[in-house]
């Protein structure tokens, strides 16, 4: 199954201090303006702006902030043409590594990804290098608490148009199809379930142990440092992430 959702677990106990909160707003409202711009400002008719205004309430992004990057989406305001672009290669141990950006300068980025690759002991590959080895999937997550019985989730989850259903350390994880994602998120929400997290992800095919605490370490400093550019909105990657592993 897929334990995308540990990576975030493990982040998000280290705590979020001013600079990261404030990072995370960036790389929001560049999601929100995107979104905005490819599909319109209506959340009723634009469901990828709608999934990210969700996710900028989730992270307590305020109002001001989500209203500006809309409007600048839309051209009522002034603001940078950013461009998806996604990298791909390898890490530590031929861990494969995809990487999601939003940027208003190619340039920048592609350098600053690369230096994220070399200075940890990875390479950054040529486009399709590792994509082959990860799924478009949805990922719903939704925490574990006494008040959610995973039997009756998982019923229905399923009967919703899920894919698969695990329950991991500390959240339930649902994948979906893209095509039913959003079906299933609205489904479960209208049946009263608070969702910790509902993304579109790349979800590895197969998982690749590290052994040595050196490639362990590099690995993790790798995606800190990708994660510290504003310019860079995901990292997917197959690492397999030990049981016991604690930043």
């Amino acid at each position: 199954m897929a334990g995308h959702s540990k990576w975030a677990n493990i982040k998000h106990r280290k705590g979020k201090a001013d600079a990261q909160r404030g990072k995370m707003f960036t790389k929001l409202s560049r999601y929100i303006t995107v979104a905005a711009r490819e599909g319109g400002a209506d959340l009723e008719y634009n469901s990828a702006l709608k999934s990210a205004v969700e996710k900028a309430k989730a992270e307590n992004m305020p109002n001001d902030n989500i209203d500006r990057a809309i409007k600048k989406g839309i051209g009522d305001l002034d603001g940078a043409n950013y461009e998806e672009v996604q990298y791909e290669g390898y890490g530590p141990s031929g861990v494969a590594v995809l990487v999601e950006c939003l940027t208003d300068n190619r340039n920048r980025t592609a350098s600053d990804v690369r230096h994220a690759f070399d200075k940890f002991g990875g390479n950054l590959g040529a486009t399709g290098c590792v994509g082959w080895m990860f799924d478009r999937r949805g990922l719903i997550t939704i925490a574990k608490s006494d008040s959610v019985s995973e039997e009756e989730l998982t019923l229905q989850a399923i009967d919703a148009g899920a894919e698969d259903f695990s329950a991991e350390e500390e959240v339930y994880e649902i994948v979906t199809a893209v095509e039913d994602f959003n079906t299933v998120k609205e489904a479960l929400s209208a049946e009263g379930y608070e969702l910790a997290s509902a993304d579109l992800v790349y979800l590895p095919q197969n998982t690749t142990a590290l052994e040595s605490q050196d490639d362990i370490k590099n690995m993790v400093k790798m995606i800190d440092a990708l994660e510290d550019s504003d310019d860079v909105q995901n990292v997917y990657h197959n690492w397999e992430i030990p049981e016991d592993f604690e930043i």
